[in-house]
């Protein structure tokens, strides 16, 4: 039975889930209506949402190969995988999917941050009080059953970047903790520096 969780809260992957090892998570969004503009204003640009994947060593990001984004689609020890880019955030369901296989992540690694950025936002003039509907779910490979559900309801006008939250080993257990925290980061090299 998926768990719909709360900000701040933390719950366990593993400790009802024997053997559980990958995992899928899917973000999703929807674009907020938009007010009209006059007959000659220029067309607004789509919100393009962007997912990555930050593995971290004593909390710490150590190396940029370590970042797994649209542009490094899978990590280098096989353990993460993107499934690639959604310039839009149109239709319903996952906008964007990221495969992790706890079992490969070497022991060096102890935790993952899940976070998402709007490309070019500043540029755009885009942020998230634009945005609707955005969640964070995990999923159980073996069976498909959705574990957990984080859905977003603060209001983050003005935030441009979006720390989800954070799957971390704690006692020999894998734990994801729901954490929503805004961010006025421009791109994903300056919400990674957050944790050098």
């Amino acid at each position: 039975m998926s768990v719909s969780l709360q900000k701040g809260q933390k719950v366990s992957l593993t400790k009802d889930n024997a053997g559980l090892s990958k995992i899928m998570a899917g973000l999703g969004w929807d674009e907020a209506q938009k007010a009209r503009g006059g007959f000659f204003a220029p067309k607004p640009k789509p919100i393009d949402c962007d997912a990555s994947a930050l593995l971290l060593r004593n909390g710490r990001l150590c190396d940029k190969s370590d970042i797994v984004y649209f542009g490094n689609l899978a990590h280098r020890t096989g353990a993460i995988q993107h499934l690639g880019d959604n310039l839009t955030g149109a239709g319903d369901g996952d906008d964007e999917q990221i495969l992790i296989d706890l079992s490969k992540i070497p022991a060096e690694y102890d935790r993952i941050v899940i976070v998402v950025n709007i490309y070019q936002a500043v540029q755009r003039r885009q942020h998230f009080g634009m945005i609707n509907n955005a969640f964070i779910r995990l999923v159980d490979q073996r069976d498909n059953k959705e574990m957990l559900q984080y859905s977003l309801t603060d209001d983050y006008s003005g935030m441009t970047a979006m720390i989800f939250g954070e799957i971390y080993r704690h006692n020999g257990e894998w734990k994801f903790s729901a954490a929503g925290q805004g961010t006025n980061d421009p791109g994903l090299g300056e919400l990674a520096n957050r944790y050098v």
